[in-house]
């Protein structure tokens, strides 16, 4: 199901890549096709496939129609604008499908190690801020009885509890507007790429990501070379999946070399965007005409790594967040138990 919005997401992609796929396969036209998804669409998706129908009715390709829209992602547009004048429409929508839905296995494993550590730092706090708002207090007018009070890291939690409550009203405000900040900013394209660059200054989330990046434009060559293009059209347009300034210099030089006469696998082998591994694979597929099953075997393995990774870390992070909750709980209650009791031990009780 499609929605008109400004960027359908990468399954909404994937259905209609497929959809069309299938259709064209069947004999039908891209208008023709269109007409049809559109009679079965729900009402939301009505205003998107009008738009694209009149678009192939004036005499537009596919991928110029995609483009017109505003809503698909230009790697697909021009994917399909080629594979038009190749004569390959189908099997680019096909691995177009193929490709986004690999895309949304990523990012939903991503959405989930970001999202599984937020909620669980989320409750540390909210766990240590009752204790010293609400516990330490109850203490601290236990000590005043028994004639005593807390003193060092307990006195310096209480006035930070104290603290804590006085101004809650404006902590609580700031708080909501910085979720309300997060979530605006996830909507635009500027504010995603922000969060990106703030999340990817962590070295291990910036090796994921170039991970993931390298089995994109393995994924993407491979579709561009079985859709019948050349190998510099392939590097070029797969380099546009690259967002990481470092992969894309690289990927840029591996382009510059390839059209200053070097082979694919030099070009490739000079550029050192693919581990050593992965680049003698690529050599050997060179040498034996299968390039292309390389690139997908590629692809295939760095999705499968990347998911490992992304479990790897949340299984360190998991215990590791427990962890650290044990110790600052214990640390806060010892501070006020070892006192206790060395003044009821000292009164004989």
């Amino acid at each position: 199901m499609l929605h008109s919005q400004n960027t359908l997401t990468n399954l909404q992609i994937a259905a209609f890549c497929s959809q069309m796929s299938m259709i064209l396969r069947s004999g039908l036209s891209a208008a023709e096709g269109a007409a049809v998804l559109g009679a079965d669409a729900p009402k939301e998706d009505q205003a998107l496939y009008t738009k694209l129908l009149k678009s192939l009715e004036n005499g537009d390709s596919l991928g110029t129609a995609m483009r017109s829209q505003g809503s698909f992602p230009d790697y697909a547009c021009d994917m399909v604008e080629l594979g038009s004048f190749s004569g390959n429409t189908d099997a680019v929508l096909s691995s177009l499908s193929d490709h986004y839905e690999r895309e949304e296995e990523i990012a939903s494993a991503l959405k989930s190690a970001v999202t599984y550590p937020g909620v669980m730092i989320c409750m540390m706090a909210a766990v240590i801020i009752v204790l010293i708002t609400k516990v330490l207090p109850v203490f601290d007018q236990v000590f005043s009885q028994l004639g005593s009070g807390l003193l060092g890291f307990s006195r310096g939690l209480l006035r930070l509890g104290t603290w804590l409550e006085r101004y809650a009203v404006f902590f609580v405000t700031l708080l909501f507007l910085t979720v309300i900040g997060i979530y605006l900013m996830g909507k635009t394209k500027k504010g995603r790429q922000s969060l990106q660059k703030l999340l990817y200054a962590f070295p291990p989330v910036r090796r994921l990501k170039q991970q993931i990046e390298v089995g994109r434009f393995a994924d993407g060559l491979c579709i561009a070379l079985s859709s019948g293009l050349s190998v510099e059209e392939g590097l070029q347009l797969s380099a546009r999946l690259i967002t990481d300034s470092e992969l894309s210099q690289k990927a840029n030089s591996c382009l510059k070399s390839y059209r200053e006469g070097a082979s694919f696998s030099d070009a490739i082998a000079g550029s050192e965007i693919f581990p050593a591994l992965q680049t003698r694979m690529l050599a050997v597929g060179c040498q034996a005409g299968a390039v292309e099953t390389v690139l997908r075997r590629i692809s295939e393995q760095n999705t499968r790594q990347s998911n490992e990774q992304i479990s790897r870390l949340l299984g360190i992070l998991e215990p590791a967040l427990v962890a650290l909750l044990s110790c600052i709980v214990g640390l806060i209650l010892l501070s006020v138990m070892l006192p206790l009791l060395g003044i009821m031990s000292g009164i004989g009780l």
